[in-house]
């Protein structure tokens, strides 16, 4: 058997909050509903189970002292420990019966919002398909009015003992009962609601609250929102994994905001104050004289909020000063006139590094 420190990955001295983390991280990359292979199942079970004796004090120590689970017998003893499983019975008879409550499954569940809901945060309630608590039964597994009855082949224990002649003797040996298959008592009067199973299947609504300033690929955990668990069982977790719609006018850099801005020639010559249509309201925006394309306008505080601080990103806008194509012999002739009057240089190159693609892009992500 796996040394359940091993199999979680951390120390012998690790604190509970260390193996709740290192379960939590295995959990999400084993769950088969993330990595269906039957390799990473096993393993899932192994890091439940190692999860299950490490996050409880008093196993904790008796398997720390060598009991049942690991512990001395795995690595000092060479596996005496499964040799008097095997010939005494010594790890069914400490255990006892099995219990029939187990935890359900986790959930995964991917949610698409709008990069607008992202500004602020955004209310969902969320179609679930999932395993609920039987309301007939409320997780007893029997009809009501019925409860369940002691094995009347292994009383109670959940397993039966046998003597066997060996090489050593007269031994005893111990395994589950097939009557009751190990739980001790048998349901004589299965609920016929859930067949006996305390849970059915059921499409339930969960609200969520989606905080400010997730991305995609974000996920959130809500704790008891999975599957109940069988016979009245704790409720696994639900996870969801966020993606952000893409934007037609804007997209996304961090917490800030990014888009680009149109500006005619005339505008941009003697300026102009423009109002710029934002994801959470209208932006005055003043364009200075002379404005050049490339220039990156910055507005404080109307990108978006911060997932975990206080504040807002900032709106930053491009500008692409257009040209027109097409002019009417009026226009043409008072262009011609201005550019005679200034006498401009004659056009000449420069390196591309320092062109418009260039600068837009360092200004936008610098």
């Amino acid at each position: 058997m796996a040394d359940h420190y091993e199999v979680l990955g951390v120390s012998r001295d690790a604190t509970p909050d260390e193996i709740k983390k290192a379960y939590r991280r295995l959990a999400r990359e084993l769950h088969p509903d993330v990595n269906p292979g039957a390799e990473a199942s096993e393993r899932f079970k192994q890091v439940t189970h190692a999860y299950d004796v490490l996050s409880d004090p008093k196993q904790r120590q008796q398997y720390d002292l060598g009991g049942s689970g690991g512990g001395f017998g795995d690595q000092g003893f060479g596996g005496f420990g499964d040799i008097f499983e095997t010939f005494f019975g010594a790890g069914q008879q400490s255990r006892g019966p099995r219990s029939r409550r187990e935890r359900g499954q986790d959930a995964l569940i991917r949610v698409e919002v709008g990069l607008e809901e992202v500004i602020f945060g955004t209310h969902r309630d969320i179609e679930v398909d999932t395993a609920i608590l039987c309301e007939t039964c409320h997780g007893s597994c029997c009809q009501p009015g019925t409860s369940p009855v002691t094995c009347d082949i292994c009383h109670g224990t959940g397993s039966i003992q046998r003597s066997v002649r060996s090489l050593l003797g007269n031994v005893v040996t111990s395994s589950p009962c097939g009557t009751c298959r190990g739980y001790g008592t048998i349901i004589a009067t299965p609920c016929v609601t859930c067949q006996g199973q305390g849970r059915v299947r059921a499409r339930r609504t969960v609200p969520v609250d989606i905080p400010a300033g997730v991305d995609t690929g974000v996920r959130l955990q809500m704790p008891g929102s999975g599957e109940a668990g069988p016979a009245g069982g704790p409720n696994g977790d639900l996870y969801l994994e966020i993606k952000v719609r893409n934007h037609e006018v804007f997209s996304r850099n961090g917490d800030d905001l990014l888009c680009t801005l149109e500006v005619g020639m005339t505008d941009a010559i003697l300026g102009t104050t423009t109002t710029i249509h934002a994801l959470d309201g209208d932006v005055d925006v003043e364009l200075r004289p002379g404005l050049q394309s490339g220039e990156i306008l910055t507005v404080k505080d109307r990108g978006v909020t911060r997932l975990r601080g206080t504040g807002r990103g900032d709106l930053k806008i491009g500008v692409q000063v257009v040209t027109p194509t097409k002019l009417s012999s009026k226009e043409r002739h008072l262009v011609e006139q201005l550019a005679a009057s200034r006498k401009a240089p004659a056009p000449e190159l420069s390196h591309f590094q320092q062109g418009l693609f260039a600068r837009l892009r360092d200004r936008f992500l610098g």
